[in-house]
């Protein structure tokens, strides 16, 4: 009900959780505006109010995702006065960042924070996760590990 993508891959929004008519995503759950600071730790379970969960879905149905442009785009960009919004599948395609860490922020592609290191990779340079060649330049699909600037990655992978 948040993203409105029944089909999506779990590695992307994670498993479907259900309950009360209500049918979300999990990562879908952590990045939805304001929604993360509602929870409450049960051992180690996220539990996310019911009433939180409708509210940041009615709140949805009214913004358009930035990136394709269909209703019920329940992430904010954090960055103060942006307000651009997007669905978590979207996230991707519009080169937005997502933290899946601390307190869950989400950036759109303006605002999105990105690597200070000076780097690039070498010919036929790999991800290290896949072993898949990373390209010959440093862009919002590849990163690079700061401390060594050898260890290069997709952000899918890493992600």
């Amino acid at each position: 009900m948040l993203c409105r993508r029944a089909d999506v891959h779990p590695d992307i929004c994670g498993p479907t959780l259900s309950e009360s008519g209500i049918c979300v995503h999990k990562f879908c759950l952590f990045f939805a505006n304001g929604l993360y600071e509602h929870t409450v730790l049960q051992r180690i379970v996220l539990r996310f109010p019911l009433d939180a969960i409708r509210s940041t879905i009615e709140e949805a149905e009214q913004k358009h995702c930035f990136v394709c442009g269909e209703k019920g785009a329940s992430i904010y960009c954090a960055e103060t006065g942006c307000e651009r919004s997007f669905h978590l599948p979207c996230a991707t395609e519009g080169e937005c960042v997502t933290h899946f860490f601390g307190s869950h922020r989400s950036f759109c592609c303006e605002h999105r924070p990105q690597q200070t290191v000076e780097a690039e990779p070498e010919q036929d340079t790999t991800c290290v996760i896949c072993l898949e060649p990373v390209g010959d330049k440093k862009s919002y699909h590849t990163m690079v590990c700061p401390l060594c600037t050898q260890a290069w990655f997709h952000r899918s992978c890493i992600q």
